[in-house]
């Protein structure tokens, strides 16, 4: 069992991870399967800049979890959007706490003054995980994104760095 770096050839077992929640949950707003090149580079991309992580058993990708961008505007740079997803059959390990954990430990040491998680509500696992590492909701944003038929939520969680 580890937590390491997320890698290239990581992206397959990560793309199977994200379409179950894709064409089964509400966790993403993202309507269609993602493809493997597109989500290869996307995390290339976000790793170039920030942290990517893979939480691994036996050569299996349980988990992952990293940091980017929360906009554009060079204002906002000191603030990231974080994403964690676990394999939807293991939850309730501790995997995503495991992954957080270090996610934010980075960030901290990269100096980072505040992470973001923007959550589907009603998610109670998801806003427990959050509420841990001491996030707050700091927003509730109702029926912002319409999915399987259903308008629905958004909140915002807020971590302080510094």
């Amino acid at each position: 069992m580890m937590i390491r770096p997320f890698r290239a050839e990581d992206t397959e077992q990560i793309l199977e991870i994200y379409n179950y929640y894709v064409l089964n949950t509400t966790a993403t707003f993202d309507l269609e399967v993602s493809k493997l090149k597109p989500l290869k580079n996307k995390l290339l991309s976000i790793q170039e800049n920030f942290p990517v992580f893979v939480f691994e058993v036996d050569k299996e990708i349980l988990g992952y979890a990293y940091a980017s961008k929360f906009r554009e505007r060079p204002a906002y740079n000191g603030t990231v959007e974080s994403t964690v997803y676990v394999k939807h059959n293991v939850h309730g390990k501790q995997i995503g706490s495991q992954l957080y954990a270090q996610l934010i430990a980075d960030l901290k040491k990269l100096q980072f003054h505040t992470i973001l998680g923007v959550l589907t509500i009603p998610n109670e696992a998801s806003i427990k995980l959050h509420e841990k590492f001491g996030f707050n909701q700091v927003a509730d944003l109702k029926e912002v994104g319409f999915k399987f038929g259903q308008w629905q939520d958004v909140g915002f969680w807020q971590l302080k760095l510094k």
